[in-house]
């Protein structure tokens, strides 16, 4: 797969055409100041990432339940995120 690679200003200017070459299945890399920040994909390429990210995390969870791990309830989940949030509602 040939991947394209532009600045942010040109992503800016020509947003249009990197999304038709996502949807040829061509990556566009975005840019700033020489480093990579972003990209546009075929959106399969960002399902599929997605869903080999929810696999692996599955995995990590279901081996942590097996070697005895600590597991929270759904409230103290809920109460844990609301604290590091300084109780702002998201």
């Amino acid at each position: 797969m040939a991947e394209n690679t532009v600045t942010v200003r040109e992503a800016r200017a020509h947003l249009a055409d990197h999304i038709n070459r996502a949807e040829e299945g061509t990556p566009t890399v975005i840019t700033r100041n020489g480093a990579p920040v972003a990209a546009v994909v075929p959106i399969a390429d960002f399902e599929a990432l997605e869903d080999a990210a929810d696999v692996m995390l599955a995995r990590e969870a279901e081996a942590v339940l097996a070697e005895g791990g600590p597991t929270v309830t759904m409230a103290e989940l809920l109460a844990d995120l609301f604290t590091e949030r300084g109780g702002e509602v998201a």
